[in-house]
């Protein structure tokens, strides 16, 4: 399995947890915070890979990037999260 698709399942489901959903967003920079160091370095392209992708919003804010899960999207971020975690989100 690819390290960057892990990485990026991890980013869901951390978000997730924290319900980070629409109007509830945190900073990007927190979204290393919980993975190994040897992680850190895909922490940002998976963030990023996951905006292109429409699964997380961007907030910019007058002290940095915040950004939410798509609520619009939730089925499918559920999904990518069983599929590559094994861990079911309600």
């Amino acid at each position: 399995m690819d390290s960057l698709e892990l990485v990026k399942a991890k980013i869901l489901l951390k978000l997730a947890r924290r319900r980070n959903w629409g109007g509830s967003h945190t900073a990007f920079d927190n979204l290393k915070k919980g993975f190994k160091p040897r992680d850190h370095e895909f922490v940002g392209r998976a963030a990023d890979g996951l905006i292109r992708e429409n699964f997380l919003f961007k907030k910019p804010t007058g002290y940095g990037l915040h950004v939410s899960l798509n609520h619009e999207k939730a089925h499918e971020i559920k999904a990518k999260i069983k599929e590559l975690l094994g861990v079911t989100i309600d």
